[in-house]
């Protein structure tokens, strides 16, 4: 861990400078992607059928997604193996997700539920690690939560009628995460001008 801080001490201005540009535009983007894919989800997912299995394996690959584009535009002010880590889990997840769509929602809450956890514990690492590019309190708080909720996730799997309503709502408070994050990385930038 502290490696990835003196790498990012030791980093050209410019080059931490686009780096948190890029990573506060992701985060722009994933903040946007949860609450579409979220309010889709909710419309759809009243019961396992085609439209909420599709749904439910687009995240996780747009996950995957977004991890590509942080590892490509993090240059050397980041360390990259969370983003590998986080690539695996989520692709795992995508194939575990349509594997268990055909078991039901109580299968599905059970491997989102694993993957929560899981990538949650990455990202509580990951913003960790990049605690010194600033704006990171809101992707620790929300790796955090993930561990916890994925836990809630695989307990309600053995409740009577489950819903997927619940991963709806995760994913609007990760969102909302991202973009508290994208704000202060914007709000840091304007006072190092």
């Amino acid at each position: 861990m502290s490696s990835s801080f003196e790498t990012v001490g030791t980093a050209a201005p410019a080059t931490v400078a686009g780096s948190t540009k890029a990573l506060r535009s992701l985060y722009f983007t994933r903040f946007g992607f949860a609450v579409v894919w979220a309010v889709l989800t909710m419309a759809v997912a009243k019961s396992m059928n085609p439209a909420a299995a599709v749904l439910l394996v687009i995240y996780p690959l747009f996950d995957v997604a977004a991890a590509v584009v942080d590892f490509r535009t993090s240059g050397s002010t980041r360390q990259k193996s969370p983003l590998y880590v986080n690539m695996a889990l989520s692709l795992l997840a995508a194939v575990g997700l349509a594997i268990a769509a055909a078991s039901g929602i109580p299968a599905v809450l059970r491997v989102w539920g694993a993957w929560a956890i899981t990538a949650g514990l990455v990202q509580l690492i990951l913003a960790i690690q990049r605690y010194r590019l600033g704006g990171q309190w809101p992707m620790i708080l929300s790796g955090g939560i993930s561990v916890l909720a994925g836990g809630s996730f695989v307990l309600m799997a053995s409740k009577p009628d489950p819903s997927l309503t619940s991963v709806a709502g995760y994913a609007i408070l990760g969102g909302i995460f991202f973009l508290i994050s994208a704000i202060r990385l914007h709000r840091l930038a304007g006072k190092a001008n």
